[in-house]
């Protein structure tokens, strides 16, 4: 069937702009509470969110469509996305739902699903919540309504789970670590996680405002992060993103590790230990020197389709544990059912410890290639597909193949979370990438004057 809502990472949008309302979010709890409830019987959901203010609005709707629906539904507050997926499960939930737009700015929020095992709810489930959003909104017999319910102590719960992913006796003690948390949901997790480990921590962007998520902090803006390290001489900085799936990497010196280097880290990690199930799945997006960096170490390497869905279904496919993206969505399979970046953090930090090692130097043996990435984004109501597949723009892009041969690759995609076309250019050093890719990105731009 054609999806109307569902994406590739749940439900997305603009506040106030459908399908981002509250009548929609009313409606959308109903629904999935109508197929969920066939499915199981009588259902419980998790509601989780991050620090955005519209969440509040979105929380109530959800929560009284489902009661509705006769589901009970148990708040879970502000929670990073893989403390829900982890709630989920061990609360024996049968669903659990995120109401968060990532690294989107405040004025974006969406919604996305997981499944009673913590992981990304089945496109057949969605396509049914699709259809039943078509029906006549009913409500259950005044017995029969859904209960509402709060769990005080998530946070705590999420914290003793990320802690128990390292060995009992490791401890981050003599560590220096600079947290950015994006002001997002990872806020009132990650310095208590880190903390109790041991590490001497400092903090930025924990202040949430409801309207400042990812605003100049966070994964996607690691400027603050870098100034904050090189400033009070830490061993390393994290920064997550507004919804704590994605993690980012400072060295000592103030140089980025990107998702990339930190799925080399783990995967070589484990490798070295006899750990490693399988191989590690990237996507199309991972550096060309990712690929030749394991092909060396004898791990085999894998692309998806860019977005995390795309990663841990080709996971499942393989019996892999291991994949990631380069936007730093890493998944531990053998410790955690989606991404998550304290956990995948976490996984770096116990390498440094036991090699007793900085950053940097682990990561010799991973020689990457010049990457650049340019976003152009969609005026309103513009296919992206269209956009792609006309003749001008592909026969610049053949005409780029041509020029880089063996020596580089193009990719152009649809962003699965935003009205954008993203154009890569990668290639050998002496190429100049970031010239090639804005000249592509032009060519983009003059079909949608």
């Amino acid at each position: 069937m054609t999806r109307r809502y569902f994406g590739t990472d749940g439900i997305r949008g603009s506040v106030g702009q459908a399908p981002i309302t509250a009548d929609f979010m009313l409606k959308l709890g109903w629904a999935a509470g109508q197929v969920l409830r066939r499915e199981k019987g009588r259902t419980r959901v998790l509601i989780g969110k991050d620090t955005r203010l519209s969440g509040y609005m979105f929380e109530s709707a959800l929560e009284a469509g489902f009661s509705a629906a006769g589901v009970d539904v148990s708040l879970l507050g502000p929670m990073p996305t893989p403390g829900i997926a982890y709630l989920t499960r061990t609360f024996r939930a049968d669903a659990g739902i995120v109401i968060s737009a990532s690294h989107n700015p405040f004025d974006d929020n969406g919604i996305k699903f997981f499944s009673a095992e913590g992981k990304k709810l089945p496109d057949e489930i969605e396509d049914r919540i699709e259809e039943m959003l078509e029906a006549p909104l009913s409500t259950a017999g005044a017995a029969q309504l859904g209960k509402a319910t709060r769990i005080d102590d998530a946070a705590g719960r999420y914290i003793e789970f990320c802690k128990s992913t390292l060995p009992d006796r490791l401890s981050l003690h003599g560590l220096k670590i600079v947290l950015d948390c994006a002001h997002g949901a990872t806020y009132h997790i990650a310095p208590n996680v880190f903390r109790e480990l041991g590490a001497d921590v400092s903090v930025i962007g924990a202040s949430p405002d409801g309207l400042n998520i990812n605003h100049q902090v966070g994964s996607t803006h690691p400027a603050a992060l870098r100034a904050a390290v090189i400033q009070q001489g830490a061993d390393l900085g994290i920064a997550f993103d507004g919804d704590g799936d994605r993690v980012l990497l400072v060295d000592a010196d103030g140089r980025e590790v990107d998702g990339d280097d930190i799925l080399y880290l783990i995967a070589r990690d484990r490798h070295e230990r006899g750990l490693l199930e399988g191989g590690v799945v990237g996507t199309l997006m991972s550096n060309f020197g990712l690929a030749m960096a394991l092909e060396r170490l004898g791990i085999p390497f894998q692309r998806a389709k860019v977005g995390d869905r795309f990663v841990m279904e080709m996971m499942a496919a393989n019996g892999w544990e291991l994949g990631g993206e380069s936007s730093g969505h890493i998944v531990c399979g053998h410790v955690q059912s989606t991404g998550d970046g304290i956990v995948s953090a976490l996984q770096v930090l116990a390498l440094m410890i036991r090699e007793q090692k900085p950053l940097l130097s682990l990561l010799k043996g991973l020689e990457k290639v010049p990457q650049s990435l340019v976003n152009v984004r969609l005026p309103a109501g513009t296919n992206a597909k269209d956009v792609m597949t006309a003749e001008p723009l592909m026969n610049a892009v053949a005409a780029l193949e041509d020029e880089l041969g063996d020596q580089g690759r193009v990719l152009l995609r649809p962003s699965g979370t935003e009205p954008l076309i993203r154009v890569m250019v990668e290639g050998r050093a002496h190429l100049d990438v970031d010239r090639l890719a804005h000249k592509l990105a032009d060519q983009v731009q003059a079909l949608l004057s």
